[in-house]
């Protein structure tokens, strides 16, 4: 009697289980709007990083830079088969599935190979693409490697994020593997030697091997699995509707051979446009537009942060019942937390995190995450400049009828400001420079415009060079004029 009951409850457990499954999945389904809302909008945005030929990377067309590459050319044909435009948003390789996540962008299309472990993050298309990957080296070490198992004691580099990354992590014995977030940044410390070879996938070592005469591919002789070595779009997970539209284009790209018989030949085409003209003044419009995001970005950072730098050392300063109490307590731990966190994973924070909520554009992103970081630091400059003002300044102040709030408006915060002018000099050169940690958010500032340059001309140290100036004169201007108010403020 007992098994029978065991077994009878054990079959209702089941059915239930079953009924909820079925239930949950229709419901899933049914409430899948993901076609439907990017139709309704009109534009497919599609992630990608353009720093990886053939399959995405940065070329003038018609006298302007646009990204191009076998994967801006398949999510072309998806979005003209949805009847919407495509729009391409750049960001590093490592950040490109976290924006899918958080509904920065639609699509990934990034030479992306659809793992078992992406697949539960993450719905994946049909295959558009099968290949293969390689080991670049250096065209003089050719003769000392052959494969994966010649690097013993030596350095493999790996995209970080990538297959590659992963699998030669595994499949390498008494090797260091490093991972960089930019191919072009791999290929730099290959040529001065810091690494040994870089794993990537076939077309792209082809690419770079054709375009640079001191490198050569080897194979890489990687056990690898279908999934490992195909390349497929991303959506969001339960975009079940979008991804079964998506997969209509990629059979028909598949069929039609469309990859092999169109889009990589534009792409080479572009690559060796892109060749033809490698010297740093035919890419001044590139670093021209990373001058111009690297200024609006430090300017409005230092604006807006001393903003709520002075509010937040007021906050600190306040004094005296439960609400000041409670207000210095909170300024102080603010204070204390984004001076205890780093500024790269503010910057992330606010762009993938915060766009949970609200959808914020990568620039706006990048001026406020960098604000309230600048805004911690004011604060104890001005505070600590408040207190370096003589107490006899307020005594008089205040002998003299002004308010406690004229007081500080009036005396103390001018001298208080005169006192931290170095200090506050020195903050807006700092951020002249840490604007460069936005590029990972896919903002056009001067690291990420120097990233396109160098992938697009295969030059590795000549960007690098050319920014390093750029740099150098915009904290050296800044520095002069900073001088010269200083100046004036000690003869007012």
């Amino acid at each position: 009697m007992k098994k029978r009951l065991v077994l009878f409850l054990a079959l209702m457990l089941t059915l239930v289980t079953g009924v909820a499954t079925m239930t949950t999945t229709t419901a899933n389904a049914a409430s899948d709007n993901s076609l439907a809302k990017v139709q309704k909008k009109g534009t497919l945005v599609m992630g990608t990083s353009p720093d990886y030929p053939p399959y995405e990377f940065q070329a003038t067309v018609h006298g302007k830079t646009k990204i191009v590459g076998m994967d801006v050319a398949v999510g072309e044909k998806i979005a003209k088969d949805l009847g919407v435009k495509l729009e391409v948003k750049s960001m590093s390789f490592d950040s490109l599935l976290v924006a899918l996540q958080t509904g920065k962008v639609d699509m990934v299309i990034s030479g992306m190979n659809p793992t078992p472990a992406r697949r539960k993050n993450v719905d994946f298309t049909h295959t558009y693409y099968q290949g293969g990957y390689s080991i670049v080296i250096n065209k003089s070490d050719k003769g000392i490697y052959k494969d994966k198992d010649s690097f013993v004691g030596k350095t493999i580099g790996a995209q970080t994020g990538s297959t590659m990354y992963n699998e030669s992590k595994k499949q390498t014995s008494g090797t260091t593997v490093k991972g960089m977030t930019s191919v072009s940044d791999l290929i730099l410390a290959l040529q001065s030697h810091k690494i040994q070879g870089v794993a990537m996938e076939k077309p792209s070592a082809q690419a770079y091997v054709a375009n640079n005469k001191e490198l050569a591919a080897i194979p890489s002789n990687f056990d690898l699995s279908a999934s490992d070595t195909s390349a497929s779009a991303a959506f969001a997970k339960g975009s079940t509707s979008l991804v079964k539209a998506a997969n209509k284009s990629v059979d028909q790209i598949k069929k039609q051979d469309l990859v092999n018989k169109d889009y990589l030949p534009a792409a080479g085409k572009y690559l060796k446009t892109n060749t033809v003209n490698t010297s740093m003044l035919h890419y001044w419009k590139a670093f021209l537009t990373g001058v111009e995001y690297t200024l609006i970005i430090t300017v409005c950072s230092v604006f807006f942060g001393f903003i709520l730098g002075v509010l937040l050392s007021l906050a600190r300063m306040a004094r005296g019942g439960v609400f000041k109490t409670a207000l210095r307590w909170l300024a102080t731990a603010y204070v204390e937390f984004i001076r205890g966190t780093p500024m790269m994973v503010q910057v992330m924070f606010v762009y993938f995190g915060l766009g949970l909520i609200v959808n914020l554009p990568a620039l706006t992103s990048g001026i406020i995450a960098i604000s309230l970081n600048s805004g911690a630091y004011i604060a104890e400059y001005i505070r600590g400049g408040i207190n370096s003002v003589d107490d006899g300044q307020t005594e008089a102040a205040r002998s003299l009828g002004m308010s406690s709030g004229a007081t500080m408006r009036y005396v103390v915060l001018p001298q208080a400001l005169k006192n931290i002018w170095p200090s506050l000099g020195n903050e807006f050169i700092t951020l002249i420079k840490d604007s460069s940690i936005v590029s990972i958010i896919g903002v056009s500032e001067l690291i990420f415009q120097s990233n396109i340059v160098r992938s697009d001309t295969y030059r590795g140290v000549a960007p690098i060079a050319v920014i390093m100036v750029i740099y150098f004169v915009l904290t050296f201007t800044a520095s002069r004029l900073l001088n010269y108010f200083e100046r004036r403020m000690q003869h007012d």
